[in-house]
Formats: C-alpha cells, sequence, structure tokens
C-alpha cells in the first residue's frame, strides 16, 4: 500500500489499518484522526506535522519514525515501539505511552502534559523543555534523562528510576519524591516549593539556589549536598542529615531543623532567623555572618561551632552545649 491509497481510502472512511506495512511512508501534514494503526509498521515514517488526534498505535513499531511537531493528542502508544524516533514539538497532551520504548528518542520541548507514561522507558533521552505536568511517570526509567527545564509539576514520580537524571532548572512544585534515591543529582535552580523529599536520598546532590520553600524534607539525608544560595525558608527539614553540606547563603529561615546533623556543615551569611534548631547538631558547622536572629538553639549541640560575625539577637540558648564546651543554662 502506498501513501495515495492509504489516504484516499481513508478519504473514504476507512480507519481500520491494523498490522498495515507502513514501512518508511510518507504521511507528512496527512490528517489521520482517529485512524488505527494498532501493530502497523511504521519504521522510519515521516508523519511530522500530521493530525492523528485520538488515533491508536498500540504495539505500534515506529523505530526511527518522524513525529515532530505531530497532532498526537489522546493517541494510544501502549506497548509501542518509539525507539530513536523523532518527537521534537509533538503534542501529545493525555497520550497513553503505557510500556511503550523510548530509548534514544528525541522529545525535547514535547508537549506530554496529562500524559499516561508509567513504566515507560526514557533511559538517556532528551527531554529538554518537555511539559510533564500533571503526568504520570510512576515506575518510568528516567536514568541519566536531560530534563533541564521541564517542567514536572503536579507529575507522579513514585517508583521512578532518577539515576544521573538532569533537572537542572526543572519546574517540580508540588511534586512527591519520598524515599526517592536521588543520590548525586543536579537540580541547580530548580523550582521545588512544597515538594515532599521527606526520606529521600539526595547525598551529593546538586540543589544550588533550589527553590525549596515550605518542601517537606524531614529525615531527608542531604550528606554532602550543594544547597548554596538555595531557598528553604519554611522548609521542614525535622532530622535531616545535613552534614558537610554547602549551605552557604541560602535561606533558612523559618525553618524547621529541628534534631537535624549540621555537622561541619558550611552555613556561612545563612539566613537563619526565627528558625527551629532544637536537638540539633552543630560540631564544627561555621555559622561566620550568618543571620541567627530569634533562632531557637534548645538543647543543641554546637561544640566547635564558628559563629564570627554572626548575628545573634535574640536568639535563644536553654541547655544548649556551646561552642567552648560548656552547657548554657
Amino acid at each position: 500500500m502506498d501513501n495515495a491509497v492509504l489516504l484516499q481510502r481513508y478519504a473514504q472512511g476507512h480507519r481500520d489499518f491494523r498490522g498495515a506495512n507502513l514501512i518508511g511512508m510518507n504521511l507528512e501534514r496527512a490528517q489521520l484522526a482517529s485512524v488505527d494503526f494498532s501493530g502497523a509498521s511504521l519504521g522510519s515514517a515521516n508523519l511530522s506535522r500530521a493530525g492523528l488526534t485520538k488515533a491508536s498505535l498500540r504495539a505500534a513499531f515506529l523505530y526511527g519514525a518522524n513525529l515532530s511537531f505531530a497532532k498526537l493528542s489522546e493517541v494510544n502508544f501502549n506497548n509501542a515501539d518509539l525507539t530513536k524516533a523523532d518527537l521534537r514539538g509533538a503534542f501529545l497532551v493525555r497520550a497513553n505511552l503505557t510500556g511503550a520504548q523510548l530509548s534514544g528518542a528525541i522529545l525535547a520541548g514535547v508537549n506530554l502534559r496529562g500524559a499516561n507514561l508509567q513504566g515507560v522507558n526514557l533511559c538517556g533521552a532528551d527531554l529538554r523543555g518537555i511539559n510533564l505536568r500533571s503526568a504520570n511517570l510512576e515506575g518510568a526509567n528516567l536514568n541519566w534523562a536531560n530534563l533541564s527545564g521541564a517542567r514536572l509539576s503536579g507529575a507522579q514520580l513514585e517508583g521512578a528510576s532518577l539515576t544521573g537524571v538532569n533537572l537542572t532548572s526543572a519546574f517540580l512544585n508540588g511534586v512527591n519524591l519520598s524515599g526517592t534515591d536521588l543520590d548525586g543529582v543536579n537540580l541547580n535552580a530548580a523550582k521545588l516549593s512544597g515538594a515532599n523529599f521527606s526520606d529521600a536520598i539526595l547525598t551529593a546532590a546538586n540543589l544550588s539556589e533550589t527553590q525549596l520553600r515550605v518542601a517537606n524534607m524531614a529525615r531527608v539525608n542531604l550528606h554532602a549536598a550543594n544547597l548554596k544560595e538555595a531557598d528553604l525558608s519554611k522548609a521542614d527539614l525535622n532530622e535531616a542529615d545535613l552534614s558537610k553540606a554547602d549551605l552557604s547563603y541560602a535561606d533558612l529561615s523559618e525553618a524547621d531543623l529541628t534534631g537535624a546533623n549540621l555537622n561541619a556543615a558550611n552555613l556561612v551569611g545563612a539566613n537563619l532567623s526565627a528558625a527551629s534548631l532544637r536537638d540539633a547538631y552543630l560540631w564544627t558547622t561555621k555559622l561566620i555572618s550568618a543571620n541567627l536572629y530569634r533562632a531557637n538553639f534548645t538543647h543543641a549541640s554546637m561544640r566547635g561551632a564558628i559563629t564570627e560575625g554572626a548575628n545573634q539577637q535574640e536568639i535563644v540558648f536553654s541547655g544548649t552545649t556551646m561552642p567552648d564546651g560548656s552547657v548554657y543554662p
């Protein structure tokens, strides 16, 4: 079947092309809404700027196909092979990509808002600037994917694999990453206000200049993480591990650091005004020029901490182990 025959049959009302051999076919700009290409072979086909709204491409073979800027909203790609497919700029709102193979696919600038990508393989994919707001990415493989500048606010990421993922400048407001292993992840300048990182592993992660206002980071492991100039105002860091973390010039105003481990952390120039550091550990912590106005250090241990030039107005000490080892009454 050539493209002329296919388009003629479609114009006559035929929609069922299941299992058809369409390898290498040129269907650029073709309008094929609600067509059924289930199980069809479309390897290396040209579907650039085609209109395929509500089409079925279930289990279709689309290896290396060109789907750039195609209209693919509500399309069913369940178990489709999209390996190395070009999907740049495609419109995939509410599309179903469960079980799809997307390894090596080009997805830069794709709109996948509200799409179902549960369990999808996006390992190493180029996802720069992609729109994944409210998308279902549960159990997805995002290892080594480039998600810089991506929009992921409200996305479901439970059980997703995120090893080596690049989330620089990504939008992740309100996402739930509780208990997720994000060791060494790059979240530089990301927007994470209201996100849930409770019990997550973020050792050696890059969170510099990241917005984490009101984030839930209880018991998070941020050992040796880079949080320089991060906004953690009003964040919950209860019992968090921030040992050896770089928090220089970070905003921790009104943050809850109760029971947190800040041993050997760098808090030079940090804003800790009205923060709670009750029962916190700050052994050899650098608090040089930090703003400690009204901070609460009740029963905290500050042995060896350096507080030179810090603002200590109205600071609360009660049962606190001071830098020289004495206990404040």
